[in-house]
């Protein structure tokens, strides 16, 4: 087998292959050890439980007698090294589930040694940045503390988010629910992040749930967990989110997207401190501060107006990127120096144009596609400048089109005139798509449930 041209750093990592086939086993231990990493093995679930002491990564089979690779996710402890699935049998359903036990990634039989390689490489990459992000936390809420002001995490000098952050700040000490509304991209989760970090509650759990993200039909059972023979399949006991959040912070991400039968449970939760796993016969009590985000307005018949007030308690709005264009020349710094940083690239300059494209851009996807579209152009930029040929064409193209439109006869106003460019280029991003939604909101770099409500809002149903 040929040796892979992709190199690791000095430092590699420790890798444990679990999988029954002793010569996949031995493949893999020849296939990463040429390139620089150390190896170990283990030949199941149950064997390799025992074996994450000093190792970084681990390669894990899902199909394996005694403990399949589903079943090592379930039982990993906590602080266990991050896990990348492999599997002959791999379909959607299956990289997806190994996802929600909290594989990192997943990788299909037969692979190619550079794709073993690149993924270990993203795992490495992903690590560092993570105790990198700690250790700045520490120093960002030790320097907020004695400081007094609200955390860093946010680049603005625009009134209404200094007033956000202000307020934020003054809230994270408490347990006070807060609802955390703005459109996707404008940076809810680092809010919420923040609010946790800033409070008594920091060194004890926090955890993240995305709604819309969760089939129907397994989010009441991944919120308030489950017993023994609750349903089919349930084999053991459960705890939930609420459960495990306990003593810390459980964000709700897109709570709009809560069915409507489970309102009703969380505000329960929210007014008596108390959770019934599915199929239990009693209570148990948790001690939780609920966060919670959506992009959409949480209205009724939708949305249970009490449990919206319960959430509201602290109502926190992020502004979209087009209501704050005086903070697009700072984010465009910011973020330059930090991809240069992240990518390993020199920090480029913008020309003219390309700056003048990025401040007249209406970013539906707000900071988000900032950050996407700047990353992009640095990759694929040839030399120390950045040009407009070098940033997507949804960028450069948004910035024409608002050059070159007509104002409306006597209105200069900017959020008017940025709604209506809004409108158009959903228009045409569905016209160039035929219609075809998803596609649209690839090219309009928004999320899908995004463009849909968008699409409500300026009644551009068919």
């Amino acid at each position: 087998m040929a040796v892979s041209k992709l190199t690791v750093p000095k430092t590699a990592l420790r890798v444990l292959v679990v999988d029954d086939e002793e010569s996949l086993r031995h493949v893999l231990g020849l296939m990463l050890g040429r390139v620089g990493y150390e190896v170990s093995s283990a030949r199941n679930g149950k064997e390799a439980l025992g074996r994450l002491g000093g190792v970084d990564v681990v390669l894990c089979d899902i199909r394996m007698p005694d403990m399949d690779g589903l079943q090592f996710l379930d039982a990993l402890p906590d602080g266990a090294p991050p896990v990348v699935m492999m599997s002959a049998y791999g379909t959607v359903d299956t990289a997806l589930e190994a996802m929600r036990r909290g594989a990192y990634d997943y990788v299909s039989k037969p692979f190619k040694q550079d794709e073993i390689v690149l993924t270990l490489r993203k795992v490495e990459e992903r690590e560092r940045l993570l105790t990198e992000r700690g250790a700045l936390a520490v120093e960002n809420v030790r320097l907020a503390e004695r400081a007094g002001q609200p955390i860093d995490g946010f680049v603005s000098q625009a009134p209404a988010m200094q007033e956000v952050l202000r307020i934020a700040s003054r809230v994270a000490p408490h347990d006070t629910t807060v609802l955390i509304t703005g459109e996707s991209g404008t940076g809810k989760e680092v809010l919420a992040r923040a609010v946790h970090r800033l409070s008594a509650r920091s060194q004890r759990p926090w955890v993240a749930v995305n709604c819309a993200a969760i089939p129907d039909n397994l989010l009441e059972s991944e919120l308030f967990g489950y017993v023994r023979g609750a349903f089919t399949g349930a084999d053991r006991n459960h705890p939930g989110l609420f459960e495990q959040a306990d003593g810390g912070t459980l964000f709700l991400d897109e709570i709009g997207d809560l069915p409507l039968a489970l309102q009703g449970k969380l505000l329960r939760v929210l007014q008596e401190g108390v959770v019934r796993r599915l199929g239990a016969r009693s209570d148990d009590k948790v001690d939780v501060r609920v966060l919670a985000a959506s992009a959409q307005p949480l209205l009724p018949p939708r949305f249970r107006e009490d449990l919206y007030y319960r959430l509201a308690v602290v109502h926190l709005h992020l502004p979209p990127l087009r209501e704050r264009s005086e903070d697009i020349p700072l984010l465009i710094d910011h973020l330059l120096d930090s991809l240069a940083a992240r990518l390993r690239l020199p920090r480029p300059a913008l020309d003219e144009a390309a700056r003048r494209s990025l401040m007249q851009s209406a970013w539906p996807g707000n900071v988000r596609q900032l950050e996407n579209a700047l990353e992009r152009a640095m990759v694929l930029c040839d030399g120390r400048v950045l040009t407009s040929e070098d940033l997507p064409r949804e960028v450069v193209r948004p910035a024409q089109v608002a050059s070159e439109a007509p104002l409306a006869a006597g209105d200069l106003s900017i959020p008017r005139q940025t709604v209506a460019l809004e409108r158009r280029l959903i228009e045409q991003a569905l016209r160039e798509s035929n219609g075809n939604k998803a596609a649209a909101a690839r090219v309009l770099e928004i999320s899908y449930k995004a463009l849909l409500y968008k699409v409500r809002e300026f009644g551009l149903e068919p």
